[in-house]
């Protein structure tokens, strides 16, 4: 009988008795403080990862810098050749996260009709650096004898294709030209930086 008293004392009007209302409330405020601390976690993490998701993505979206257009001398200078002029030009571009200065040989030649035309110095077979050689008057590759004629047309050996034409102009009374590298062996032309 005494827990019969007991048990009824200890319930409210409600039905229910104040251990399970403690319960309870307890319950719901654990139950939001667990909710606010974890919606909180993900904020701070999702905001703290942007930079981190900037900075590994940062090399795929952003595009190489376009190569610079490079002086080689003046029209009236180079309109004066009778062979293949070779000309080192400095060529820097920023891939990525790194910058890249480097000295790259072209060869000016000027065809029939007396324009101007600039050739890439690298052998599309497998990217040996050709040469001029005034006896024979042609390009010769030294590591699989490839042979050019002056204008950069292949003549024999495995390249599968002529020297590589680079974009040039000119401007104030200056040759200039922008260096690109082309894909080796293949039948066409492809820039790959």
């Amino acid at each position: 009988m005494n827990e019969n008293m007991t048990t009824q004392a200890n319930t409210d009007a409600s039905g229910a008795s104040p251990k399970s209302a403690d319960t309870q409330t307890l319950t719901g405020r654990r139950s939001f403080l667990g909710w606010l601390l974890g919606i909180g976690t993900v904020t701070v993490g999702g905001l703290l990862s942007v930079p981190l998701v900037r900075f590994a993505l940062h090399p795929l979206t952003d595009v190489t810098t376009e190569t610079a257009w490079s002086d080689l001398g003046s029209v009236d200078e180079l309109s004066t050749i009778t062979a293949p002029k070779k000309v080192v030009i400095t060529v820097n571009q920023v891939d990525g996260w790194r910058k890249v200065i480097q000295e790259k040989s072209v060869y000016v030649v000027k065809e029939g009709d007396g324009k101007l035309k600039v050739l890439t110095s690298i052998c599309p077979h497998l990217g040996c650096s050709v040469r001029y050689d005034d006896g024979d008057k042609k390009f010769a590759c030294p590591c699989h004898k490839g042979v050019f004629e002056t204008d950069g047309k292949l003549v024999s050996g495995p390249p599968p294709r002529n020297l590589d034409e680079l974009d040039s102009r000119i401007a104030d009374g200056k040759l200039q030209v922008r260096y690109q590298s082309f894909r080796q062996l293949v039948p066409t032309k492809e820039v790959i930086a």
